[in-house]
Order: structure tokens, then sequence, then C-alpha cells
């Protein structure tokens, strides 16, 4: 398929590069050895424009293929193979044998691209997948802190909800401060805390150390710092998503899915889905179908396969927010499949309805239309009868149907 074509073996420090090119009946193969500094990277294109290479290929080797990427993007067409997809013959393992094998299998078109979005979309990547991060960090501080106060034998977690909120920071601070009476450890708090006064005093009542006062200000400091830190990517974020507003709020009137769902949607495919045929390809895409694991006309597995992880767990955290809403389509979705798979696999099929969802809304500029809550009783009435008459027949009714 490809008469002239490369196969790059991408590592941390270097790049082993193998030119294909079919001249006649035979087939003629060159191979050079290039660091990968920009200096580097560029001389490797300059040998790729020498051997008048058309296709390139490399594999997504963690975050090494990415300034090799960039550098050829704009010289040559390129395709980013799944490691998993192009592994070489076993035996026959080395640097200059895997370049070999890209090049050998882009020059028969049997390398299946993987999805590389454009250079703002990778911007917003970048932000909202290191804003995730942040929010994980300041998980960790807080359970930290909690567990500072335990060894202290302050029971306060027990009766404040949200640790990091403006009472729970007034005891902490308090703390540090070296205030040990829990009656004016609780004069600092908002006075809405619900929990009985009695059982508060009972719980701010501990053996506070100097040491757990260290501990405290060093999470309270790592706390804050990293909040300081959210805001500034979440600016950031505002500014990069303003060409993407209208997306963003067609997005949010989905159940379930609030702005920052909607960001990392965004930021993971992109506005544009075209280049997802069908919705079930991108179901596929982002890991949210069985997979495919068949031998002897048995199905050995239907496990998820992994997908794109970071896109994947927002939508079940969406998925279970929208379940809630006991007036839309998901919840009637989630109740039908629970009793049927069990919570795990209905959520999950709940997750895939909502990614079909944004799917049809990107690719047709439409809103979204909930199906509403009685969609399965109006899908088959005769099936809603039946349940509905087996029930009341179990409460000891005769039941007589005639067409209203």
């Amino acid at each position: 398929m490809h008469q002239r074509c490369a196969g790059l073996d991408v590592h941390k420090d270097e790049v082993v590069a193998c030119a294909r090119v079919v001249s006649g009946r035979k087939v003629l193969r060159t191979s050079a050895r290039f660091p990968t500094t920009t200096r580097g990277l560029s001389a490797l294109s300059e040998w790729l424009r020498t051997q008048q290479c058309e296709m390139v290929a490399l594999e997504a080797t963690g975050v090494y293929w990415k300034p090799v990427w960039h550098i050829l993007e704009a010289h040559f067409r390129l395709v980013l193979a799944n490691p998993g997809h192009v592994r070489a013959i076993p035996g026959r393992k080395s640097d200059m044998n895997d370049a070999a094998w890209l090049a050998d299998l882009v020059a028969h078109g049997l390398i299946r691209g993987s999805f590389v979005p454009p250079v703002a979309i990778q911007e917003l990547r970048d932000l909202t997948r290191t804003r995730k991060q942040l929010v994980r960090q300041m998980a960790q501080h807080s359970l930290r802190l909690q567990k500072t106060l335990e060894d202290a034998n302050l029971k306060i977690a027990s009766f404040v909800s949200d640790l990091l909120g403006v009472s729970g920071r007034a005891i902490l601070q308090g703390l540090i401060e070296e205030e040990t009476n829990p009656e004016r450890l609780l004069a600092r708090t908002t006075g809405l805390l619900r929990a009985d006064p009695e059982q508060l005093r009972a719980a701010l009542e501990g053996r506070v150390r100097d040491h757990h006062r260290f501990l405290l200000r060093l999470h309270l400091t790592q706390i804050e710092a990293i909040e300081e830190g959210l805001r500034t990517v979440d600016a950031r974020l505002d500014i990069l998503l303003r060409p993407f507003t209208p997306v963003v709020d067609r997005l949010v009137t989905l159940p379930g899915v609030g702005t920052l769902v909607a960001q990392t949607v965004i930021a993971e495919i992109g506005a544009d889905v075209h280049r997802f045929p069908t919705p079930g390809h991108l179901r596929s895409w982002v890991g949210l179908c069985p997979r495919l694991d068949e031998s002897a006309g048995k199905r050995r597995s239907t496990r998820l396969r992994h997908g794109a992880p970071w896109l994947k767990t927002v939508l079940i955290q969406a998925a279970w927010a929208a379940v809630r809403r006991r007036d839309a389509y998901p919840h009637a979705q989630f109740q039908r499949l629970k009793a049927k798979r069990g919570p795990k696999k209905a959520i999950v099929a709940v997750a895939a309805s909502l990614l079909t969802a944004v799917y049809f809304m990107l690719r047709d500029d439409v809103p979204y239309r909930d199906l509403g809550v009685h969609y399965f009783d109006r899908h088959d009435t005769t099936r809603a009868a039946a349940r509905l008459t087996k029930r009341l027949e179990a409460l000891g009714f005769k039941v007589v149907l005639s067409a209203a």
C-alpha cells in the first residue's frame, strides 16, 4: 500500500529509524539512530525527507513519542500505533528489528492508528488531568489530617462532615495555635454544626502534642497550596474553553453532567466526533463495552478494557449522579438493569448511554432530549401490563384487563 515508509522505535534518549523503500521487485531497508534532542529530531526529519518517506509509524511509548510527533507531523503522514497491537515475533527482539517490523506493518496497512487530538485539545487534556491529580493529592492530605487527629484522640471527623469547611478549618487553626479548650475551639466555628454541643465538646478533648501541631500545620499548608494551584488551573481552563462555551452549555443539560464533566469530555475527545464512525466506536475507545474474548465457541471474559481511564471514571461518576434523578431516563434504565445484572453492570450501561447521547449531541449539534422515566413502559406496554398484573395478583387481587 505504501512504497516508501518508515518505522520508528522511540526511546527516552534515542530513536531508531528504519526506512523501507520498494524499488522494482526489491525491498531496500536503511536504518539509522538519532538522539531525542531537538537537534537530533530535526536531523531525523531531514533523513526521512532524504529517503522520500511518505508514511511514518511509531509506537505510543509513555510521553517519549510526543516530541517526535510534534516535529514530524508538519512534514509526514504519521501513524501512532498501540504497542499491544504491533507486537513483534518473539525471539527476534532488538531496536532495529522493532523499527523494521513497524515499517513492514505500515507498508501493508496493518496498523490502526490511535486517536491523537489537535494541539488545543491536548492542552485541555493536560490541564484537566493535572486538576484531577491535584484533587487526589488534596484528598490524601485530608486523610492524613484525620489520621493525625485520631492519633491525638480528637474525634472531630465523627461530627464534622467537612473537615476542610469553614468550621473544620477554624478548629484546625485553633489547634495549631495551641488552643486546647473545647469551648474556645467551638467559639471559632460558624455555630451551624448539626452535632450536639455536648458531643462536640467531648470530641475536642484530646491529648495534642507539639508533634501533632507540626503535622496539622504541614498538611493544612499543603492543602492551601494545592487549592491555590486549582484556582490557577481553573482560570487557565476558562480561557482555553471559551471557543467551546456553546458545547459546554449544551452538554451540561445531560443528567448528572456538570461543568467539570463537560470540560473533561471536550478535553478527552474534542468537539469533533466525526473521527469515530459510530457511537459504538466511541464507546469501545473509552472502554465502556464488553471486550471480545472468545475461544472454542465460549466467551472467556466480558470484562471492560482499560480504554480511556481519565474519561471513563468521570462518566461513571456522572452516571451515579444521573440515576439519582427520579424523573429522567437514566434512573429507569438503572433500575431495569440492576435487577437483572447487578448495580455495577447497570451503572456502566448508564455511563455508555450518556456517552452515546454526547456523541449525537456533538455530531448533530442538537440539544439533549430525555426519553423520560416511563420510556420502557411506553416502549413495551404488554410487558409492563403483565408485570403490574402479576404484582396485583400476588397481593390477592383478581385482575381483568380491557383496552381503554
